[in-house]
């Protein structure tokens, strides 16, 4: 085991900047040695930071590829724009260095492809940092499928519902990708928030893996009301002709026979919500109100008055807490996200230490990033269903 390791850190715009401050520099024996941002004043900034924080200021450049070739390093973290992640976490791990890629989309499935190829050529782990896979209440409700409370899961269902109106609009000044990417593709370009904790208890890539999906997409209006409003007519984003659908839904098929709808919905005035919701021939959990409804319960009495049961999924807690949670609980809460970055990034950190492989591995995230390209192709097709490859090569039925 590694005491200590040393990481560099690819991006710094507020998602980098915040993991570094919050859960990097603070996890026992992680030491950020280098950063990096393709503008020299975030390239500035990130290593400030660290010197503020820990009295060592590391290695700066606006370089990925000098980052990545420093023969000190350990690992590597990506926190860059989303066009990045594959190239860059690709190059890291031929470096033979552990690769950590934050969270989107694919754009291409030959970019799924060479991230498992590699891999399995180099042995190196890169792991796909999905936060969402651990959330408390994710995490529980994966305890009760696991122990049959619900019995067979039949249909699951997410979203990644949160009105990003602003960022997207302000992407030129804020120097954010959002921007160019709702102006030029139309898909579901954020599936893994909602579909990392399902594929997970569903056993994806594990006994179990998606075969096919079907996507479609709404008009696009919220944007160009939003900029209208918010920026007026003469602003030159006024004539946009937005490519982003306002509403993307897409329906998976599991080999299993589970169905999985996801949905992205991030352009027009709502509540946040990922809609995480697991429906078994025992009962079933939906997210928006935060309740359980179990077949064998006096409550299912009241099926059709339920609005009194709602947030009642803080009653199974005490009974089916998931241990990661038990013991972060007792250790106590840290980091962003109401804890799920310093439970994500620890996990990655412990793997590199330890120098064994990573929870969610190149074959998650080629799966989940890929659904965001293959939807792209069934929303162009008319919603026709178009095949999901299993990168495992058959191998999902052995892990």
């Amino acid at each position: 085991m590694k005491e200590n390791i040393k990481v560099g850190v690819i991006g710094l715009g507020k998602r980098g900047m915040g993991t570094v401050e919050q859960v990097m520099v603070p996890q026992k024996g992680v030491v950020v040695a280098a950063v990096c941002d393709v503008y020299p004043d975030r390239a500035q900034a990130g290593a400030d930071l660290v010197e503020k924080l820990t009295g060592k200021r590391p290695f700066a450049t606006t370089d990925a590829h000098e980052l990545i070739a420093l023969p000190e390093l350990d690992a590597v973290v990506i926190t860059a724009a989303w066009e990045a992640h594959i190239p860059l976490a690709i190059e890291a791990m031929e470096h033979g260095k552990y690769a950590a890629m934050e969270v989107a989309g694919a754009y291409t499935l030959d970019q799924c492809h060479e991230l498992v190829k590699t891999y399995e050529k180099t042995g190196v782990p890169c792991m796909f940092l999905e936060n969402c896979c651990y959330g408390r209440t994710e995490l529980m409700i994966q305890n009760m499928v696991r122990k049959g409370a619900f019995g067979c899961i039949v249909y699951c269902e997410g979203g990644y519902c949160h009105d990003l109106r602003e960022e997207i609009t302000t992407g030129e000044e804020c120097r954010h990708y959002r921007l160019r990417n709702y102006q030029h593709r139309n898909l579901d370009n954020y599936p893994s928030h909602e579909l990392g904790p399902i594929a997970q208890l569903l056993d994806i890539n594990h006994g179990n893996r998606m075969v096919s999906l079907n996507s479609v997409a709404s008009g696009s209006y919220g944007l160009h009301e939003y900029v209208m409003k918010t920026r007026g007519e003469n602003d030159k984003l006024a004539n946009v002709d937005w490519a982003q659908g306002d509403v993307v839904d897409t329906i998976i098929k599991c080999s299993r026979g589970e169905t999985i709808h996801i949905q992205l919905d991030t352009s027009l005035p709502r509540a946040y919500s990922r809609r995480f919701t697991v429906r078994g021939t025992k009962g079933m959990y939906m997210e928006d109100n935060n309740s359980i409804y179990m077949d064998d319960t006096p409550e299912a009495n009241d099926h059709f008055n339920w609005k009194p049961h709602w947030d009642n999924a803080q009653e199974y807690f005490e009974k089916y807490e998931h241990p990661i949670w038990k013991q972060y609980l007792a250790e106590g809460v840290q980091g962003g996200h109401d804890g799920m970055d310093w439970l994500v990034y620890g996990a990655f950190f412990r793997a590199v230490q330890n120098e064994t492989e990573v929870p969610i591995d190149v074959y998650d995230a080629a799966a989940w990033m890929a659904v965001s390209v293959l939807s792209e192709q069934s929303i162009l097709l008319g919603g026709a269903p178009v095949a999901i490859p299993d990168f495992t090569n058959g191998k999902f039925t052995m892990r």
